[in-house]
């Protein structure tokens, strides 16, 4: 993640990163605004391939509670896993009202992850968590900064020691400290992927200015590139049940001002050797509820439409906002 308070010229605007007390338990009661409305002043509903179906806005009396990078759904689409980028866990469970719109956060804990050598770490470096995906009995996770993919225990993963790492196929000399593993995904078990993880780097970039990218196991195994232009980086992605590849992509400085946007790549184009690209589905800027967005994730809902969650990290920072955002996908 390109963090905020790293950088210079924004530095004016963070209260810090300084690393906060855990209580005890580990206990993270949520408070919640409802957000009913995506562009803000207006009624509008949908924006491109996406229908808004509403949002929260996120805090909690827990200190430790912001920076989040990713979410990931269980299959009954309300308990969620998330990964806070100095390294801990939030798990919690998603509540909705009688209209079926996001009504609030349950049962939400921040507990410390612990590294291959047992140890929990506070603050960002070795345990700058990036990226998040859930396989089987296995939670994988992504770092920045100390480069690598651990891979923790399904039920267990809170108070664990990472069980294996998976090789991540990119020179560390060739990742940027803290732009690089950010988003991990799962192929869709039935395509040629065959249930593979997958990685895209935020901002290492290759000799062609491409982001760097890999199939980390599986029959495809092997190095890919995604395609970078106008300033967006790669935050997180979903692999969609048709074996689309979704990328969530955002911006966020000065220069250019507050974005995000939804990259569609087709999953067959995505092997190794291959450059990828897609059509642009959606895009929103600071004319809209949308902050530093850093995490996504999709299900099929009861009706079989597709839906998104997406959250933000809030870098720890007064002036910004923990957000979490549903829509449809149409088409």
């Amino acid at each position: 993640m390109k963090r905020l308070c790293r950088a210079s010229m924004l530095a004016v605007l963070l209260t810090g990163c300084a690393p906060a007390k855990e209580p005890a338990d580990g206990a993270a009661f949520m408070r919640v605004t409802q957000i009913s409305s995506f562009h803000f002043g207006s009624d509008q509903a949908k924006f491109g391939d996406l229908e808004f179906l509403g949002g929260l806005q996120l805090n909690s009396g827990n200190e430790l509670f912001g920076g989040a990078s990713a979410i990931r759904l269980r299959p009954d689409q309300r308990h969620f896993i998330s990964v806070l980028d100095t390294g801990h866990w939030w798990t919690g469970t998603i509540e909705r009202d009688d209209a079926g719109r996001l009504k609030g956060i349950s049962g939400a804990r921040i507990t410390p992850m612990i590294d291959r050598f047992g140890i929990s770490h506070e603050g960002k470096g070795a345990m700058d968590a990036e990226g998040l995906a859930l396989r089987g009995d296995d939670v994988l996770v992504s770092y920045e900064q100390d480069h690598r993919v651990d891979v923790y225990p399904d039920p267990g993963f809170e108070a664990a020691m990472p069980i294996a790492s998976l090789p991540i196929l990119m020179r560390r000399s060739e990742l940027r400290s803290d732009q690089s593993l950010e988003a991990l995904m799962i192929g869709p078990v039935g395509s040629p992927l065959a249930g593979a993880a997958v990685l895209v780097t935020e901002r290492s970039l290759d000799r062609d200015g491409n982001m760097l990218a890999a199939i980390l196991d599986g029959p495809l195994k092997g190095r890919f590139a995604v395609r970078h232009y106008d300033n967006f980086d790669v935050s997180d992605g979903v692999f969609l049940p048709d074996g689309d590849l979704l990328l969530l992509e955002r911006r966020f400085d000065l220069a250019h001002g507050i974005g995000m946007r939804l990259r569609r790549i087709a999953g067959g184009d995505i092997k190794p050797g291959a450059l990828v690209d897609g059509k642009v589905i959606f895009e929103a800027s600071a004319d809209d509820q949308i902050d530093n967005m850093e995490g996504i994730d999709a299900f099929r809902a009861e009706d079989g439409t597709i839906h998104l969650i997406m959250v933000s990290d809030d870098n720890h920072s007064i002036l910004q906002r923990s957000l979490m955002l549903e829509f449809r996908l149409n088409g």
